[in-house]
């Protein structure tokens, strides 16, 4: 009778976790790619730990030592088969191979041939389908997204120290899609300049159109065009704070948050005056002012969406924002 010598079929792996942990560090990697660097980052450290552990873990079998052969009883119960036919007798199973085949197939089995060559064609039909669909949804975000200047009217049309509503198209060949708001006030000169605060009529909440807490003046409304011919629309405001209609946000006449949830102070507009007219650029947000009018000093940073904190510890939670949002 046989020894029990064990099962000597080969055994499924184990269930285990590190694949899962691989995936998670993949999917890292791919989200990261769109929305935030410290994401790609974070995904390869997972993926190499995770991946390192599940190689050991599968090859665990491989680097474990043979077990020592147990030596066959002796005894007149043994029952002992009848002698194998020695090699050197009987017919060839199969041609003898040459000296460069052995060699050749030692070096290049036909398994790692296949395997390589499977995973190869995988990744190339893997990145002809994946890379343009994610350049095509990601790219448009970064390219060409820098603002141009808008000419909002002459300097004369701005009383010093009171407000206007200027309602202009950001980019008269997009309609009205591009039409936006900005509350604009001159300050004076400063240091022979003239001084403009030009606040975003988006609230920083949720992106509603925030409105002027005080009386505006739509008899004296003015239609004017910019040089390029585009309409800009004028109208005279004394408001005493900003507020946002729809959940109750209240800002002072500086952009400051008062009230409500906004988390940080109103966006404002670049400004530069050229040959007597007042242009617009680019928007930026500003986490608080401290003054008024000309002598404000404005804690400047990145455009950053509605809802996001732009200082503190809170701004290290959101992701990289396309330019020129």
């Amino acid at each position: 009778m046989e020894p029990d010598r064990g099962d000597q079929r080969p055994h499924l792996p184990s269930p285990s976790l590190w694949p899962v942990g691989f995936a998670v560090g993949i999917v890292c990697i791919l989200a990261g790619l769109i929305v935030s660097p410290p994401a790609v980052a974070l995904g390869v450290v997972i993926t190499v730990i995770f991946g390192f552990m599940w190689v050991r873990e599968v090859t665990a079998e491989q680097r474990r030592p043979p077990a020592p052969v147990e030596s066959e009883p002796a005894g007149p119960e043994r029952t002992r088969p009848a002698p194998a036919i020695p090699a050197n007798e009987g017919p060839a199973a199969m041609p003898e191979s040459s000296p460069e085949e052995i060699d050749a197939f030692e070096r290049f089995p036909r398994s790692k041939f296949l395997e390589g060559a499977t995973l190869g064609i995988g990744a190339a039909i893997g990145g002809i389908v994946t890379v343009p669909a994610v350049g095509l949804a990601v790219l448009p975000a970064f390219v060409n997204q820098e603002k141009k200047e808008v000419d909002i009217g002459p300097l004369s049309e701005f009383p010093e120290g009171q407000w206007r509503i200027a309602t202009f198209l950001e980019a008269p060949e997009e309609g009205e899609v591009s039409r936006r708001t900005a509350y604009v006030r001159n300050n004076g000169l400063l240091a022979g300049a003239p001084s403009f605060t030009a606040v975003s009529n988006r609230c920083v909440h949720l992106g509603c159109p925030v409105q002027p807490g005080g009386p505006s003046d739509e008899e004296n409304k003015r239609m004017i065009k910019s040089e390029s011919g585009a309409q800009i629309e004028l109208t005279p405001t004394q408001p005493s704070n900003f507020g946002c209609p729809c959940h109750g946000g209240s800002y002072d006449t500086e952009g400051n948050r008062r009230a409500g949830p906004p988390v940080r102070a109103l966006d404002r507009y670049e400004f530069a005056i050229r040959n007597g007219r007042v242009f617009l650029g680019k928007t930026y947000s500003v986490s608080e002012v401290e003054g008024q009018g000309k002598e404000a000093r404005i804690k400047k940073y990145k455009l950053a969406s509605p809802g996001q904190h732009v200082d503190g510890i809170e701004s290290w939670l959101y992701p990289v924002q396309p330019p020129g949002k």
